[in-house]
């Protein structure tokens, strides 16, 4: 899965959206609520370290199992350390590619699609992360 990186714009404010007092059951209907109980701004949920984010727009399928579709953005921190488990960034031959990361018993990048292969990172090579992915933005209706 490819990458086409772009930056947030710096010292963007988002506009502060309402947020309800009640979370959306995603099962049975519950009576609705009639007040908002604050505002929200999304670079202020997805965004904890502006100076070392960066989006993304994922290509491909390799992470489908991960929750992660082609033309998704993908919200990218830079000062995070990368972690047994976590989704990256990272720089294979030369290209930026998205994958689950390994590090037990031996780096890997794990694509969360079966039918993409798993890259095995040989000893002695280094492995190049380029950033953690925080969030996931997915579009459920398009334009």
């Amino acid at each position: 899965m490819a990458v086409e990186l772009f930056l947030p714009p710096q010292n963007s404010k988002g506009p502060a959206l309402p947020l309800f007092l009640e979370p959306v059951p995603a099962g049975f209907p519950s009576p609705a609520q009639d007040y908002v109980e604050k505002t929200l701004d999304l670079n202020e949920l997805c965004i904890q370290h502006p100076a070392a984010t960066f989006f993304v727009r994922a290509q491909g399928e390799s992470m489908t199992e991960a929750g992660i579709y082609p033309d998704d953005v993908l919200v990218v921190d830079r000062s995070l350390t990368a972690r047994h488990g976590d989704i990256v960034i990272a720089v294979w031959h030369g290209e930026l590619t998205v994958k689950k990361l390994e590090t037990r018993p031996q780096p890997r990048l794990v694509a969360m699609n079966k039918t993409f292969p798993v890259i095995e990172v040989p000893e002695g090579v280094e492995l190049e992360i380029f950033g953690v992915v925080t969030t996931v933005v997915h579009r459920v209706r398009q334009p």
